[in-house]
């Protein structure tokens, strides 16, 4: 992952911890009712990927008890991963793109509600993802997926010989003369593995993505529905489908690209479709970028008119991320496919410990209370989730009575500690197990591996009935908390 050059040292710290008068006039532990969102405090648990359901998407055991634990906590809110709204192979992702899934979905949404009494409710974030392939080997590539094409036959001059022979010249050159020769895109499919866009026009399927995702998206939030959600969110973040059309890169010419109210279009779309499709009850917001964080991104005006635009057609919240995209990502090595948080956007997205003076909490936060602000002067009162690291009372409250959020989510946070809110709510304030955001679960997520906290992945191994990763060396869940008194 990329750091800033200024390497500066940062350490959490569980601050100052409320008392029982802190704690009965806090904005955290306040209700929040908004509309169709009732919440029994300000506490959110985001979409985090477990990598822990099966190759076909279906619902394991382990996501049982990775979101059962999650709930034994009692968060107001608890989001389930980025889950495909297609039905097609995408790895341990959960899906939700066919009637099948709904079973599964169920007994997750039944685990969550035995394990928090109720009290947690859940929503399920429904992604749409493009193509996006591994790098390859450099032979393999020219041998076998290169297209040879006239331009490439032209800049060889080597216009009327057999193919074979284009390939076998190719294969022959340096790195710098091969670049020369191939186009950008070419290229890119070299080095860092074939990635589409939604500007790949010359796509049929691409093309027809404004006519495809609303449909999708619906009948994805009605099998939502169907499995007892209390409600969907939009994924319109990160490196993905639905946040490329809201980028200040999309330069889509057929009305979906191009200024911002085109940009917002197909965004918007989906929504309608996807209120259409449930009942009146239930909620459907959208998670969204507050800044892009790359070169020709969507401005933070931009941004605050479409979380405006959003909050007019009545999305029921708007949860606010940063950055993580794969315009700027690290080259992956052979074998492996780029990701979206390995660049400065990743970074901006997941900071740690060794950062900027700007450090990893609260990068968010400015740009988080501009867009609330412009939303509240346009007159709706839609709720706003406010993130990026968190990891203690104070600055919960802080982002409250600033104005920056109406909702706290912490991942990373609840990921050292799925207990957290709920040791501050009952006074056990000091049993709290503090992130240190040396991003050992994002290292995990890189690899598609089960992620775990090291917090607690090595404690207790000899517990009976213990679930383990794969290699047999890491817990899966935390161990349970036992209050003290």
């Amino acid at each position: 992952m990329w750091k800033p050059s200024q390497r500066i040292r940062w350490q959490s710290s569980p601050g100052k911890l409320p008392d029982a008068a802190a704690l009965a006039n806090s904005r955290l532990f306040s209700p929040l009712h908004a509309g169709r969102l009732k919440l029994r405090n300000r506490t959110w648990v985001p979409a985090m990927v477990p990598w822990r359901a099966t190759d076909d998407g279906y619902v394991t055991a382990e996501n049982l008890d990775w979101y059962g634990r999650f709930a034994r906590g009692r968060p107001a809110a608890l989001v389930i991963e980025a889950t495909g709204i297609r039905d097609v192979p995408s790895g341990p992702l959960l899906r939700i793109g066919h009637d099948r899934f709904i079973p599964g979905l169920r007994e997750l949404v039944d685990r969550i509600r035995d394990e928090s009494d109720g009290e947690t409710r859940v929503f399920i974030q429904v992604i749409d993802l493009l193509t996006i392939r591994r790098r390859p080997d450099r032979d393999k590539f020219i041998n076998r997926f290169l297209e040879i094409t006239p331009d490439i036959r032209e800049a060889l001059g080597m216009e009327q010989v057999a193919e074979s022979a284009v390939r076998t010249r190719l294969a022959s050159l340096s790195d710098d003369s091969l670049q020369g020769i191939l186009d950008e895109r070419q290229w890119e499919s070299l080095t860092h593995g074939y990635r589409e866009r939604v500007t790949d026009m010359h796509l049929e399927h691409v093309r027809e993505l404004p006519a495809v995702l609303p449909a999708l998206f619906a009948e994805a939030a009605r099998r939502a529905e169907a499995a007892g959600m209390d409600g969907v969110e939009l994924h319109y973040a990160h490196a993905y489908t639905m946040a490329s059309f809201l980028s200040g890169t999309n330069t889509r010419g057929d009305g979906y690209g191009g200024s911002r109210e085109n940009r917002a279009r197909l965004p918007l779309e989906v929504f309608h479709a996807v209120r259409r499709a449930v009942s009146e009850d239930f909620v459907v917001g959208a998670r969204f970028l507050a800044e892009e964080c790359v070169e020709d991104g969507s401005t933070l005006p931009d941004v605050a008119w479409f979380a405006t635009e959003f909050a007019r057609a009545g999305m029921d919240f708007l949860s606010l991320s940063r950055g993580g995209k794969f315009d700027d990502a690290k080259q992956p090595r052979v074998g492996q496919a780029a990701y979206p948080y390995t660049g400065p956007s990743g970074y901006e997205c997941m900071p740690q410990y060794l950062s900027d003076e700007q450090g990893p909490f609260g990068r968010n936060f400015d740009a988080t209370g501009y867009i609330r602000r412009l939303v509240r002067e346009a007159g709706f009162e839609t709720p706003v989730v406010g993130a990026g690291g968190v990891h203690n009372f104070e600055t919960a409250e802080a982002m409250l009575r600033d104005g920056v959020a109406d909702v706290v989510a912490a991942a990373r946070q609840s990921l050292a500690d799925p207990d957290w809110f709920l040791k501050l709510e009952s006074g056990h304030g000091d049993e709290i197990r503090t992130c240190e955001y040396t991003n050992y679960c994002e290292g995990l997520d890189q690899k598609h591996k089960q992620v775990t906290c090291q917090l607690w992945d090595r404690l207790d191994l000899d517990e009976p009935g213990l679930a383990m990763s794969r290699d047999g060396k890491r817990r899966l869940v935390a161990p349970p908390w036992n209050p003290s008194n």
